[in-house]
């Protein structure tokens, strides 16, 4: 199965949205806290409906604990900052693909930590796609990938 982390999300509308991809893909979600927003939200609760089930989700304290329990994982990091596209990328079955910040991405010492740094390739002069839409693309090119190893 695979595993979608997100680096402490600011936006509920986009993590509700993430939710329901890895519902219906499969994935398993883990959120890297503290979140920029509370659960109880209603604009979270609105787009994650009844896709949202606590105790599926795994959560971290912070991203010490997460590195502390990955440590013998691989762990992607989606950046407009890598240089490796993801698509010249082969990924595993136990691959967990961290994604950042809406606002801000992740801070240095993530980029240090990480086995991998992807990008997913855009024209020109454009800051970055929707964090929903990135993880879409992602774990449909992770799906496609360990189904035919």
């Amino acid at each position: 199965m695979p595993k979608i982390a997100l680096y402490e999300p600011d936006i509920p509308q986009n993590t509700a949205a993430i939710i329901r991809t890895c519902a219906c893909l499969g994935a398993k979600l883990e959120i890297i806290e503290p979140c920029g927003f509370l659960l109880s939200d209603k604009r979270f609760k609105r787009v994650a409906m009844d896709y949202f089930k606590e105790g599926e989700i795994i959560f971290y304290q912070n991203s010490e604990h997460f590195f502390e329990e990955k440590k013998n994982e691989r762990v992607l990091l989606m950046t407009t900052k890598a240089s490796i596209p993801y698509t010249d990328f082969q990924f595993q079955k136990d691959d967990t693909l961290l994604f950042g910040r809406e606002s801000s991405g992740v801070p240095e010492f993530v980029h240090k930590k990480v086995t991998h740094r992807l990008r997913i390739p855009m024209v020109e002069n454009k800051r970055s796609l929707n964090l929903a839409t990135s993880v879409a693309i992602i774990l449909s090119e992770n799906l496609r990938q360990i189904r035919i190893q």
